[in-house]
């Protein structure tokens, strides 16, 4: 349908409208906070629909709001602001949040590839989906680690955290031992990673410095032991 239309053209229009979906979605997020009305959840469902429509590559999109992937980057480290603030608590808890974290990483890793070979999926989705529950930044260097399809993992990554925001409040009311602060925020970091952190920030301050620590720490934890994860699963 875009035959007429040079490649930069359309490459320019995909990054202004990607941009332009996203602030008039907030603005009406706002206005009527519906859960199908998230950013997180209708601007994709939009510009997909509008990619189809207007038969617009993955190729051609991908040519100028690959910055838009980029700013995710600064936009982690970001996180790390409120984080010296409460360098204080973190000093007095960082022992027992390094731990759970790598704790958590192992088993969310091992569970999740062993299911997804149980389901018998393919080797490349089984890559994608092991590095679900960390921000995309970081799960975007895993897949790289491991050999995968960076955009799969970018996906699962989008899922594991839009379930982990509408599905963590729920969690921690049912689990009255998980509701100290410090456990509240870093299950939010763990399991739901950016969303996370945006629904432990609803909670409360500290909520949402240990889970930004822990996203973090995940993050990390990830790109370093992605080889190994590589050599003793695929």
């Amino acid at each position: 349908m875009l035959t007429a239309v040079s490649p930069e053209a359309v490459a320019l229009g995909s990054l202004l409208v990607t941009v332009a979906c996203y602030v008039l979605n907030k603005r009406l997020y706002r206005a009527c906070p519906h859960v199908l009305l998230m950013p997180l959840i209708a601007t994709p469902a939009l510009l997909i629909a509008l990619a189809c429509a207007l038969q617009v590559s993955h190729g051609q999109y991908m040519t100028h709001t690959h910055w838009l992937v980029w700013l995710l980057g600064p936009t982690t480290v970001a996180f790390a602001l409120p984080l010296y603030d409460h360098r204080q608590v973190l000093a007095r808890h960082g022992l027992s949040i390094g731990t759970g974290v790598v704790v958590a990483s192992a088993v969310s890793i091992c569970t999740t590839v062993w299911l997804a070979r149980w389901l018998g999926l393919p080797v490349a989705v089984q890559k994608g989906l092991a590095v679900r529950s960390v921000t995309t930044p970081f799960a975007i260097e895993a897949e790289r680690a491991l050999g995968g399809p960076t955009d799969l993992a970018a996906l699962f990554v989008l899922l594991t955290g839009v379930a982990g925001m509408l599905l963590g409040g729920l969690a921690l009311r049912g689990l009255p031992r998980v509701r100290e602060r410090l456990a509240g925020g870093a299950v939010l970091g763990a399991a739901a990673h950016g969303t996370g952190v945006a629904t432990a920030r609803q909670l409360g301050e500290v909520q949402a410095v240990v889970a930004s620590l822990v996203m973090m720490i995940a993050g990390a934890v990830n790109v370093l032991i992605a080889p190994w994860v590589r050599l003793v699963f695929f």
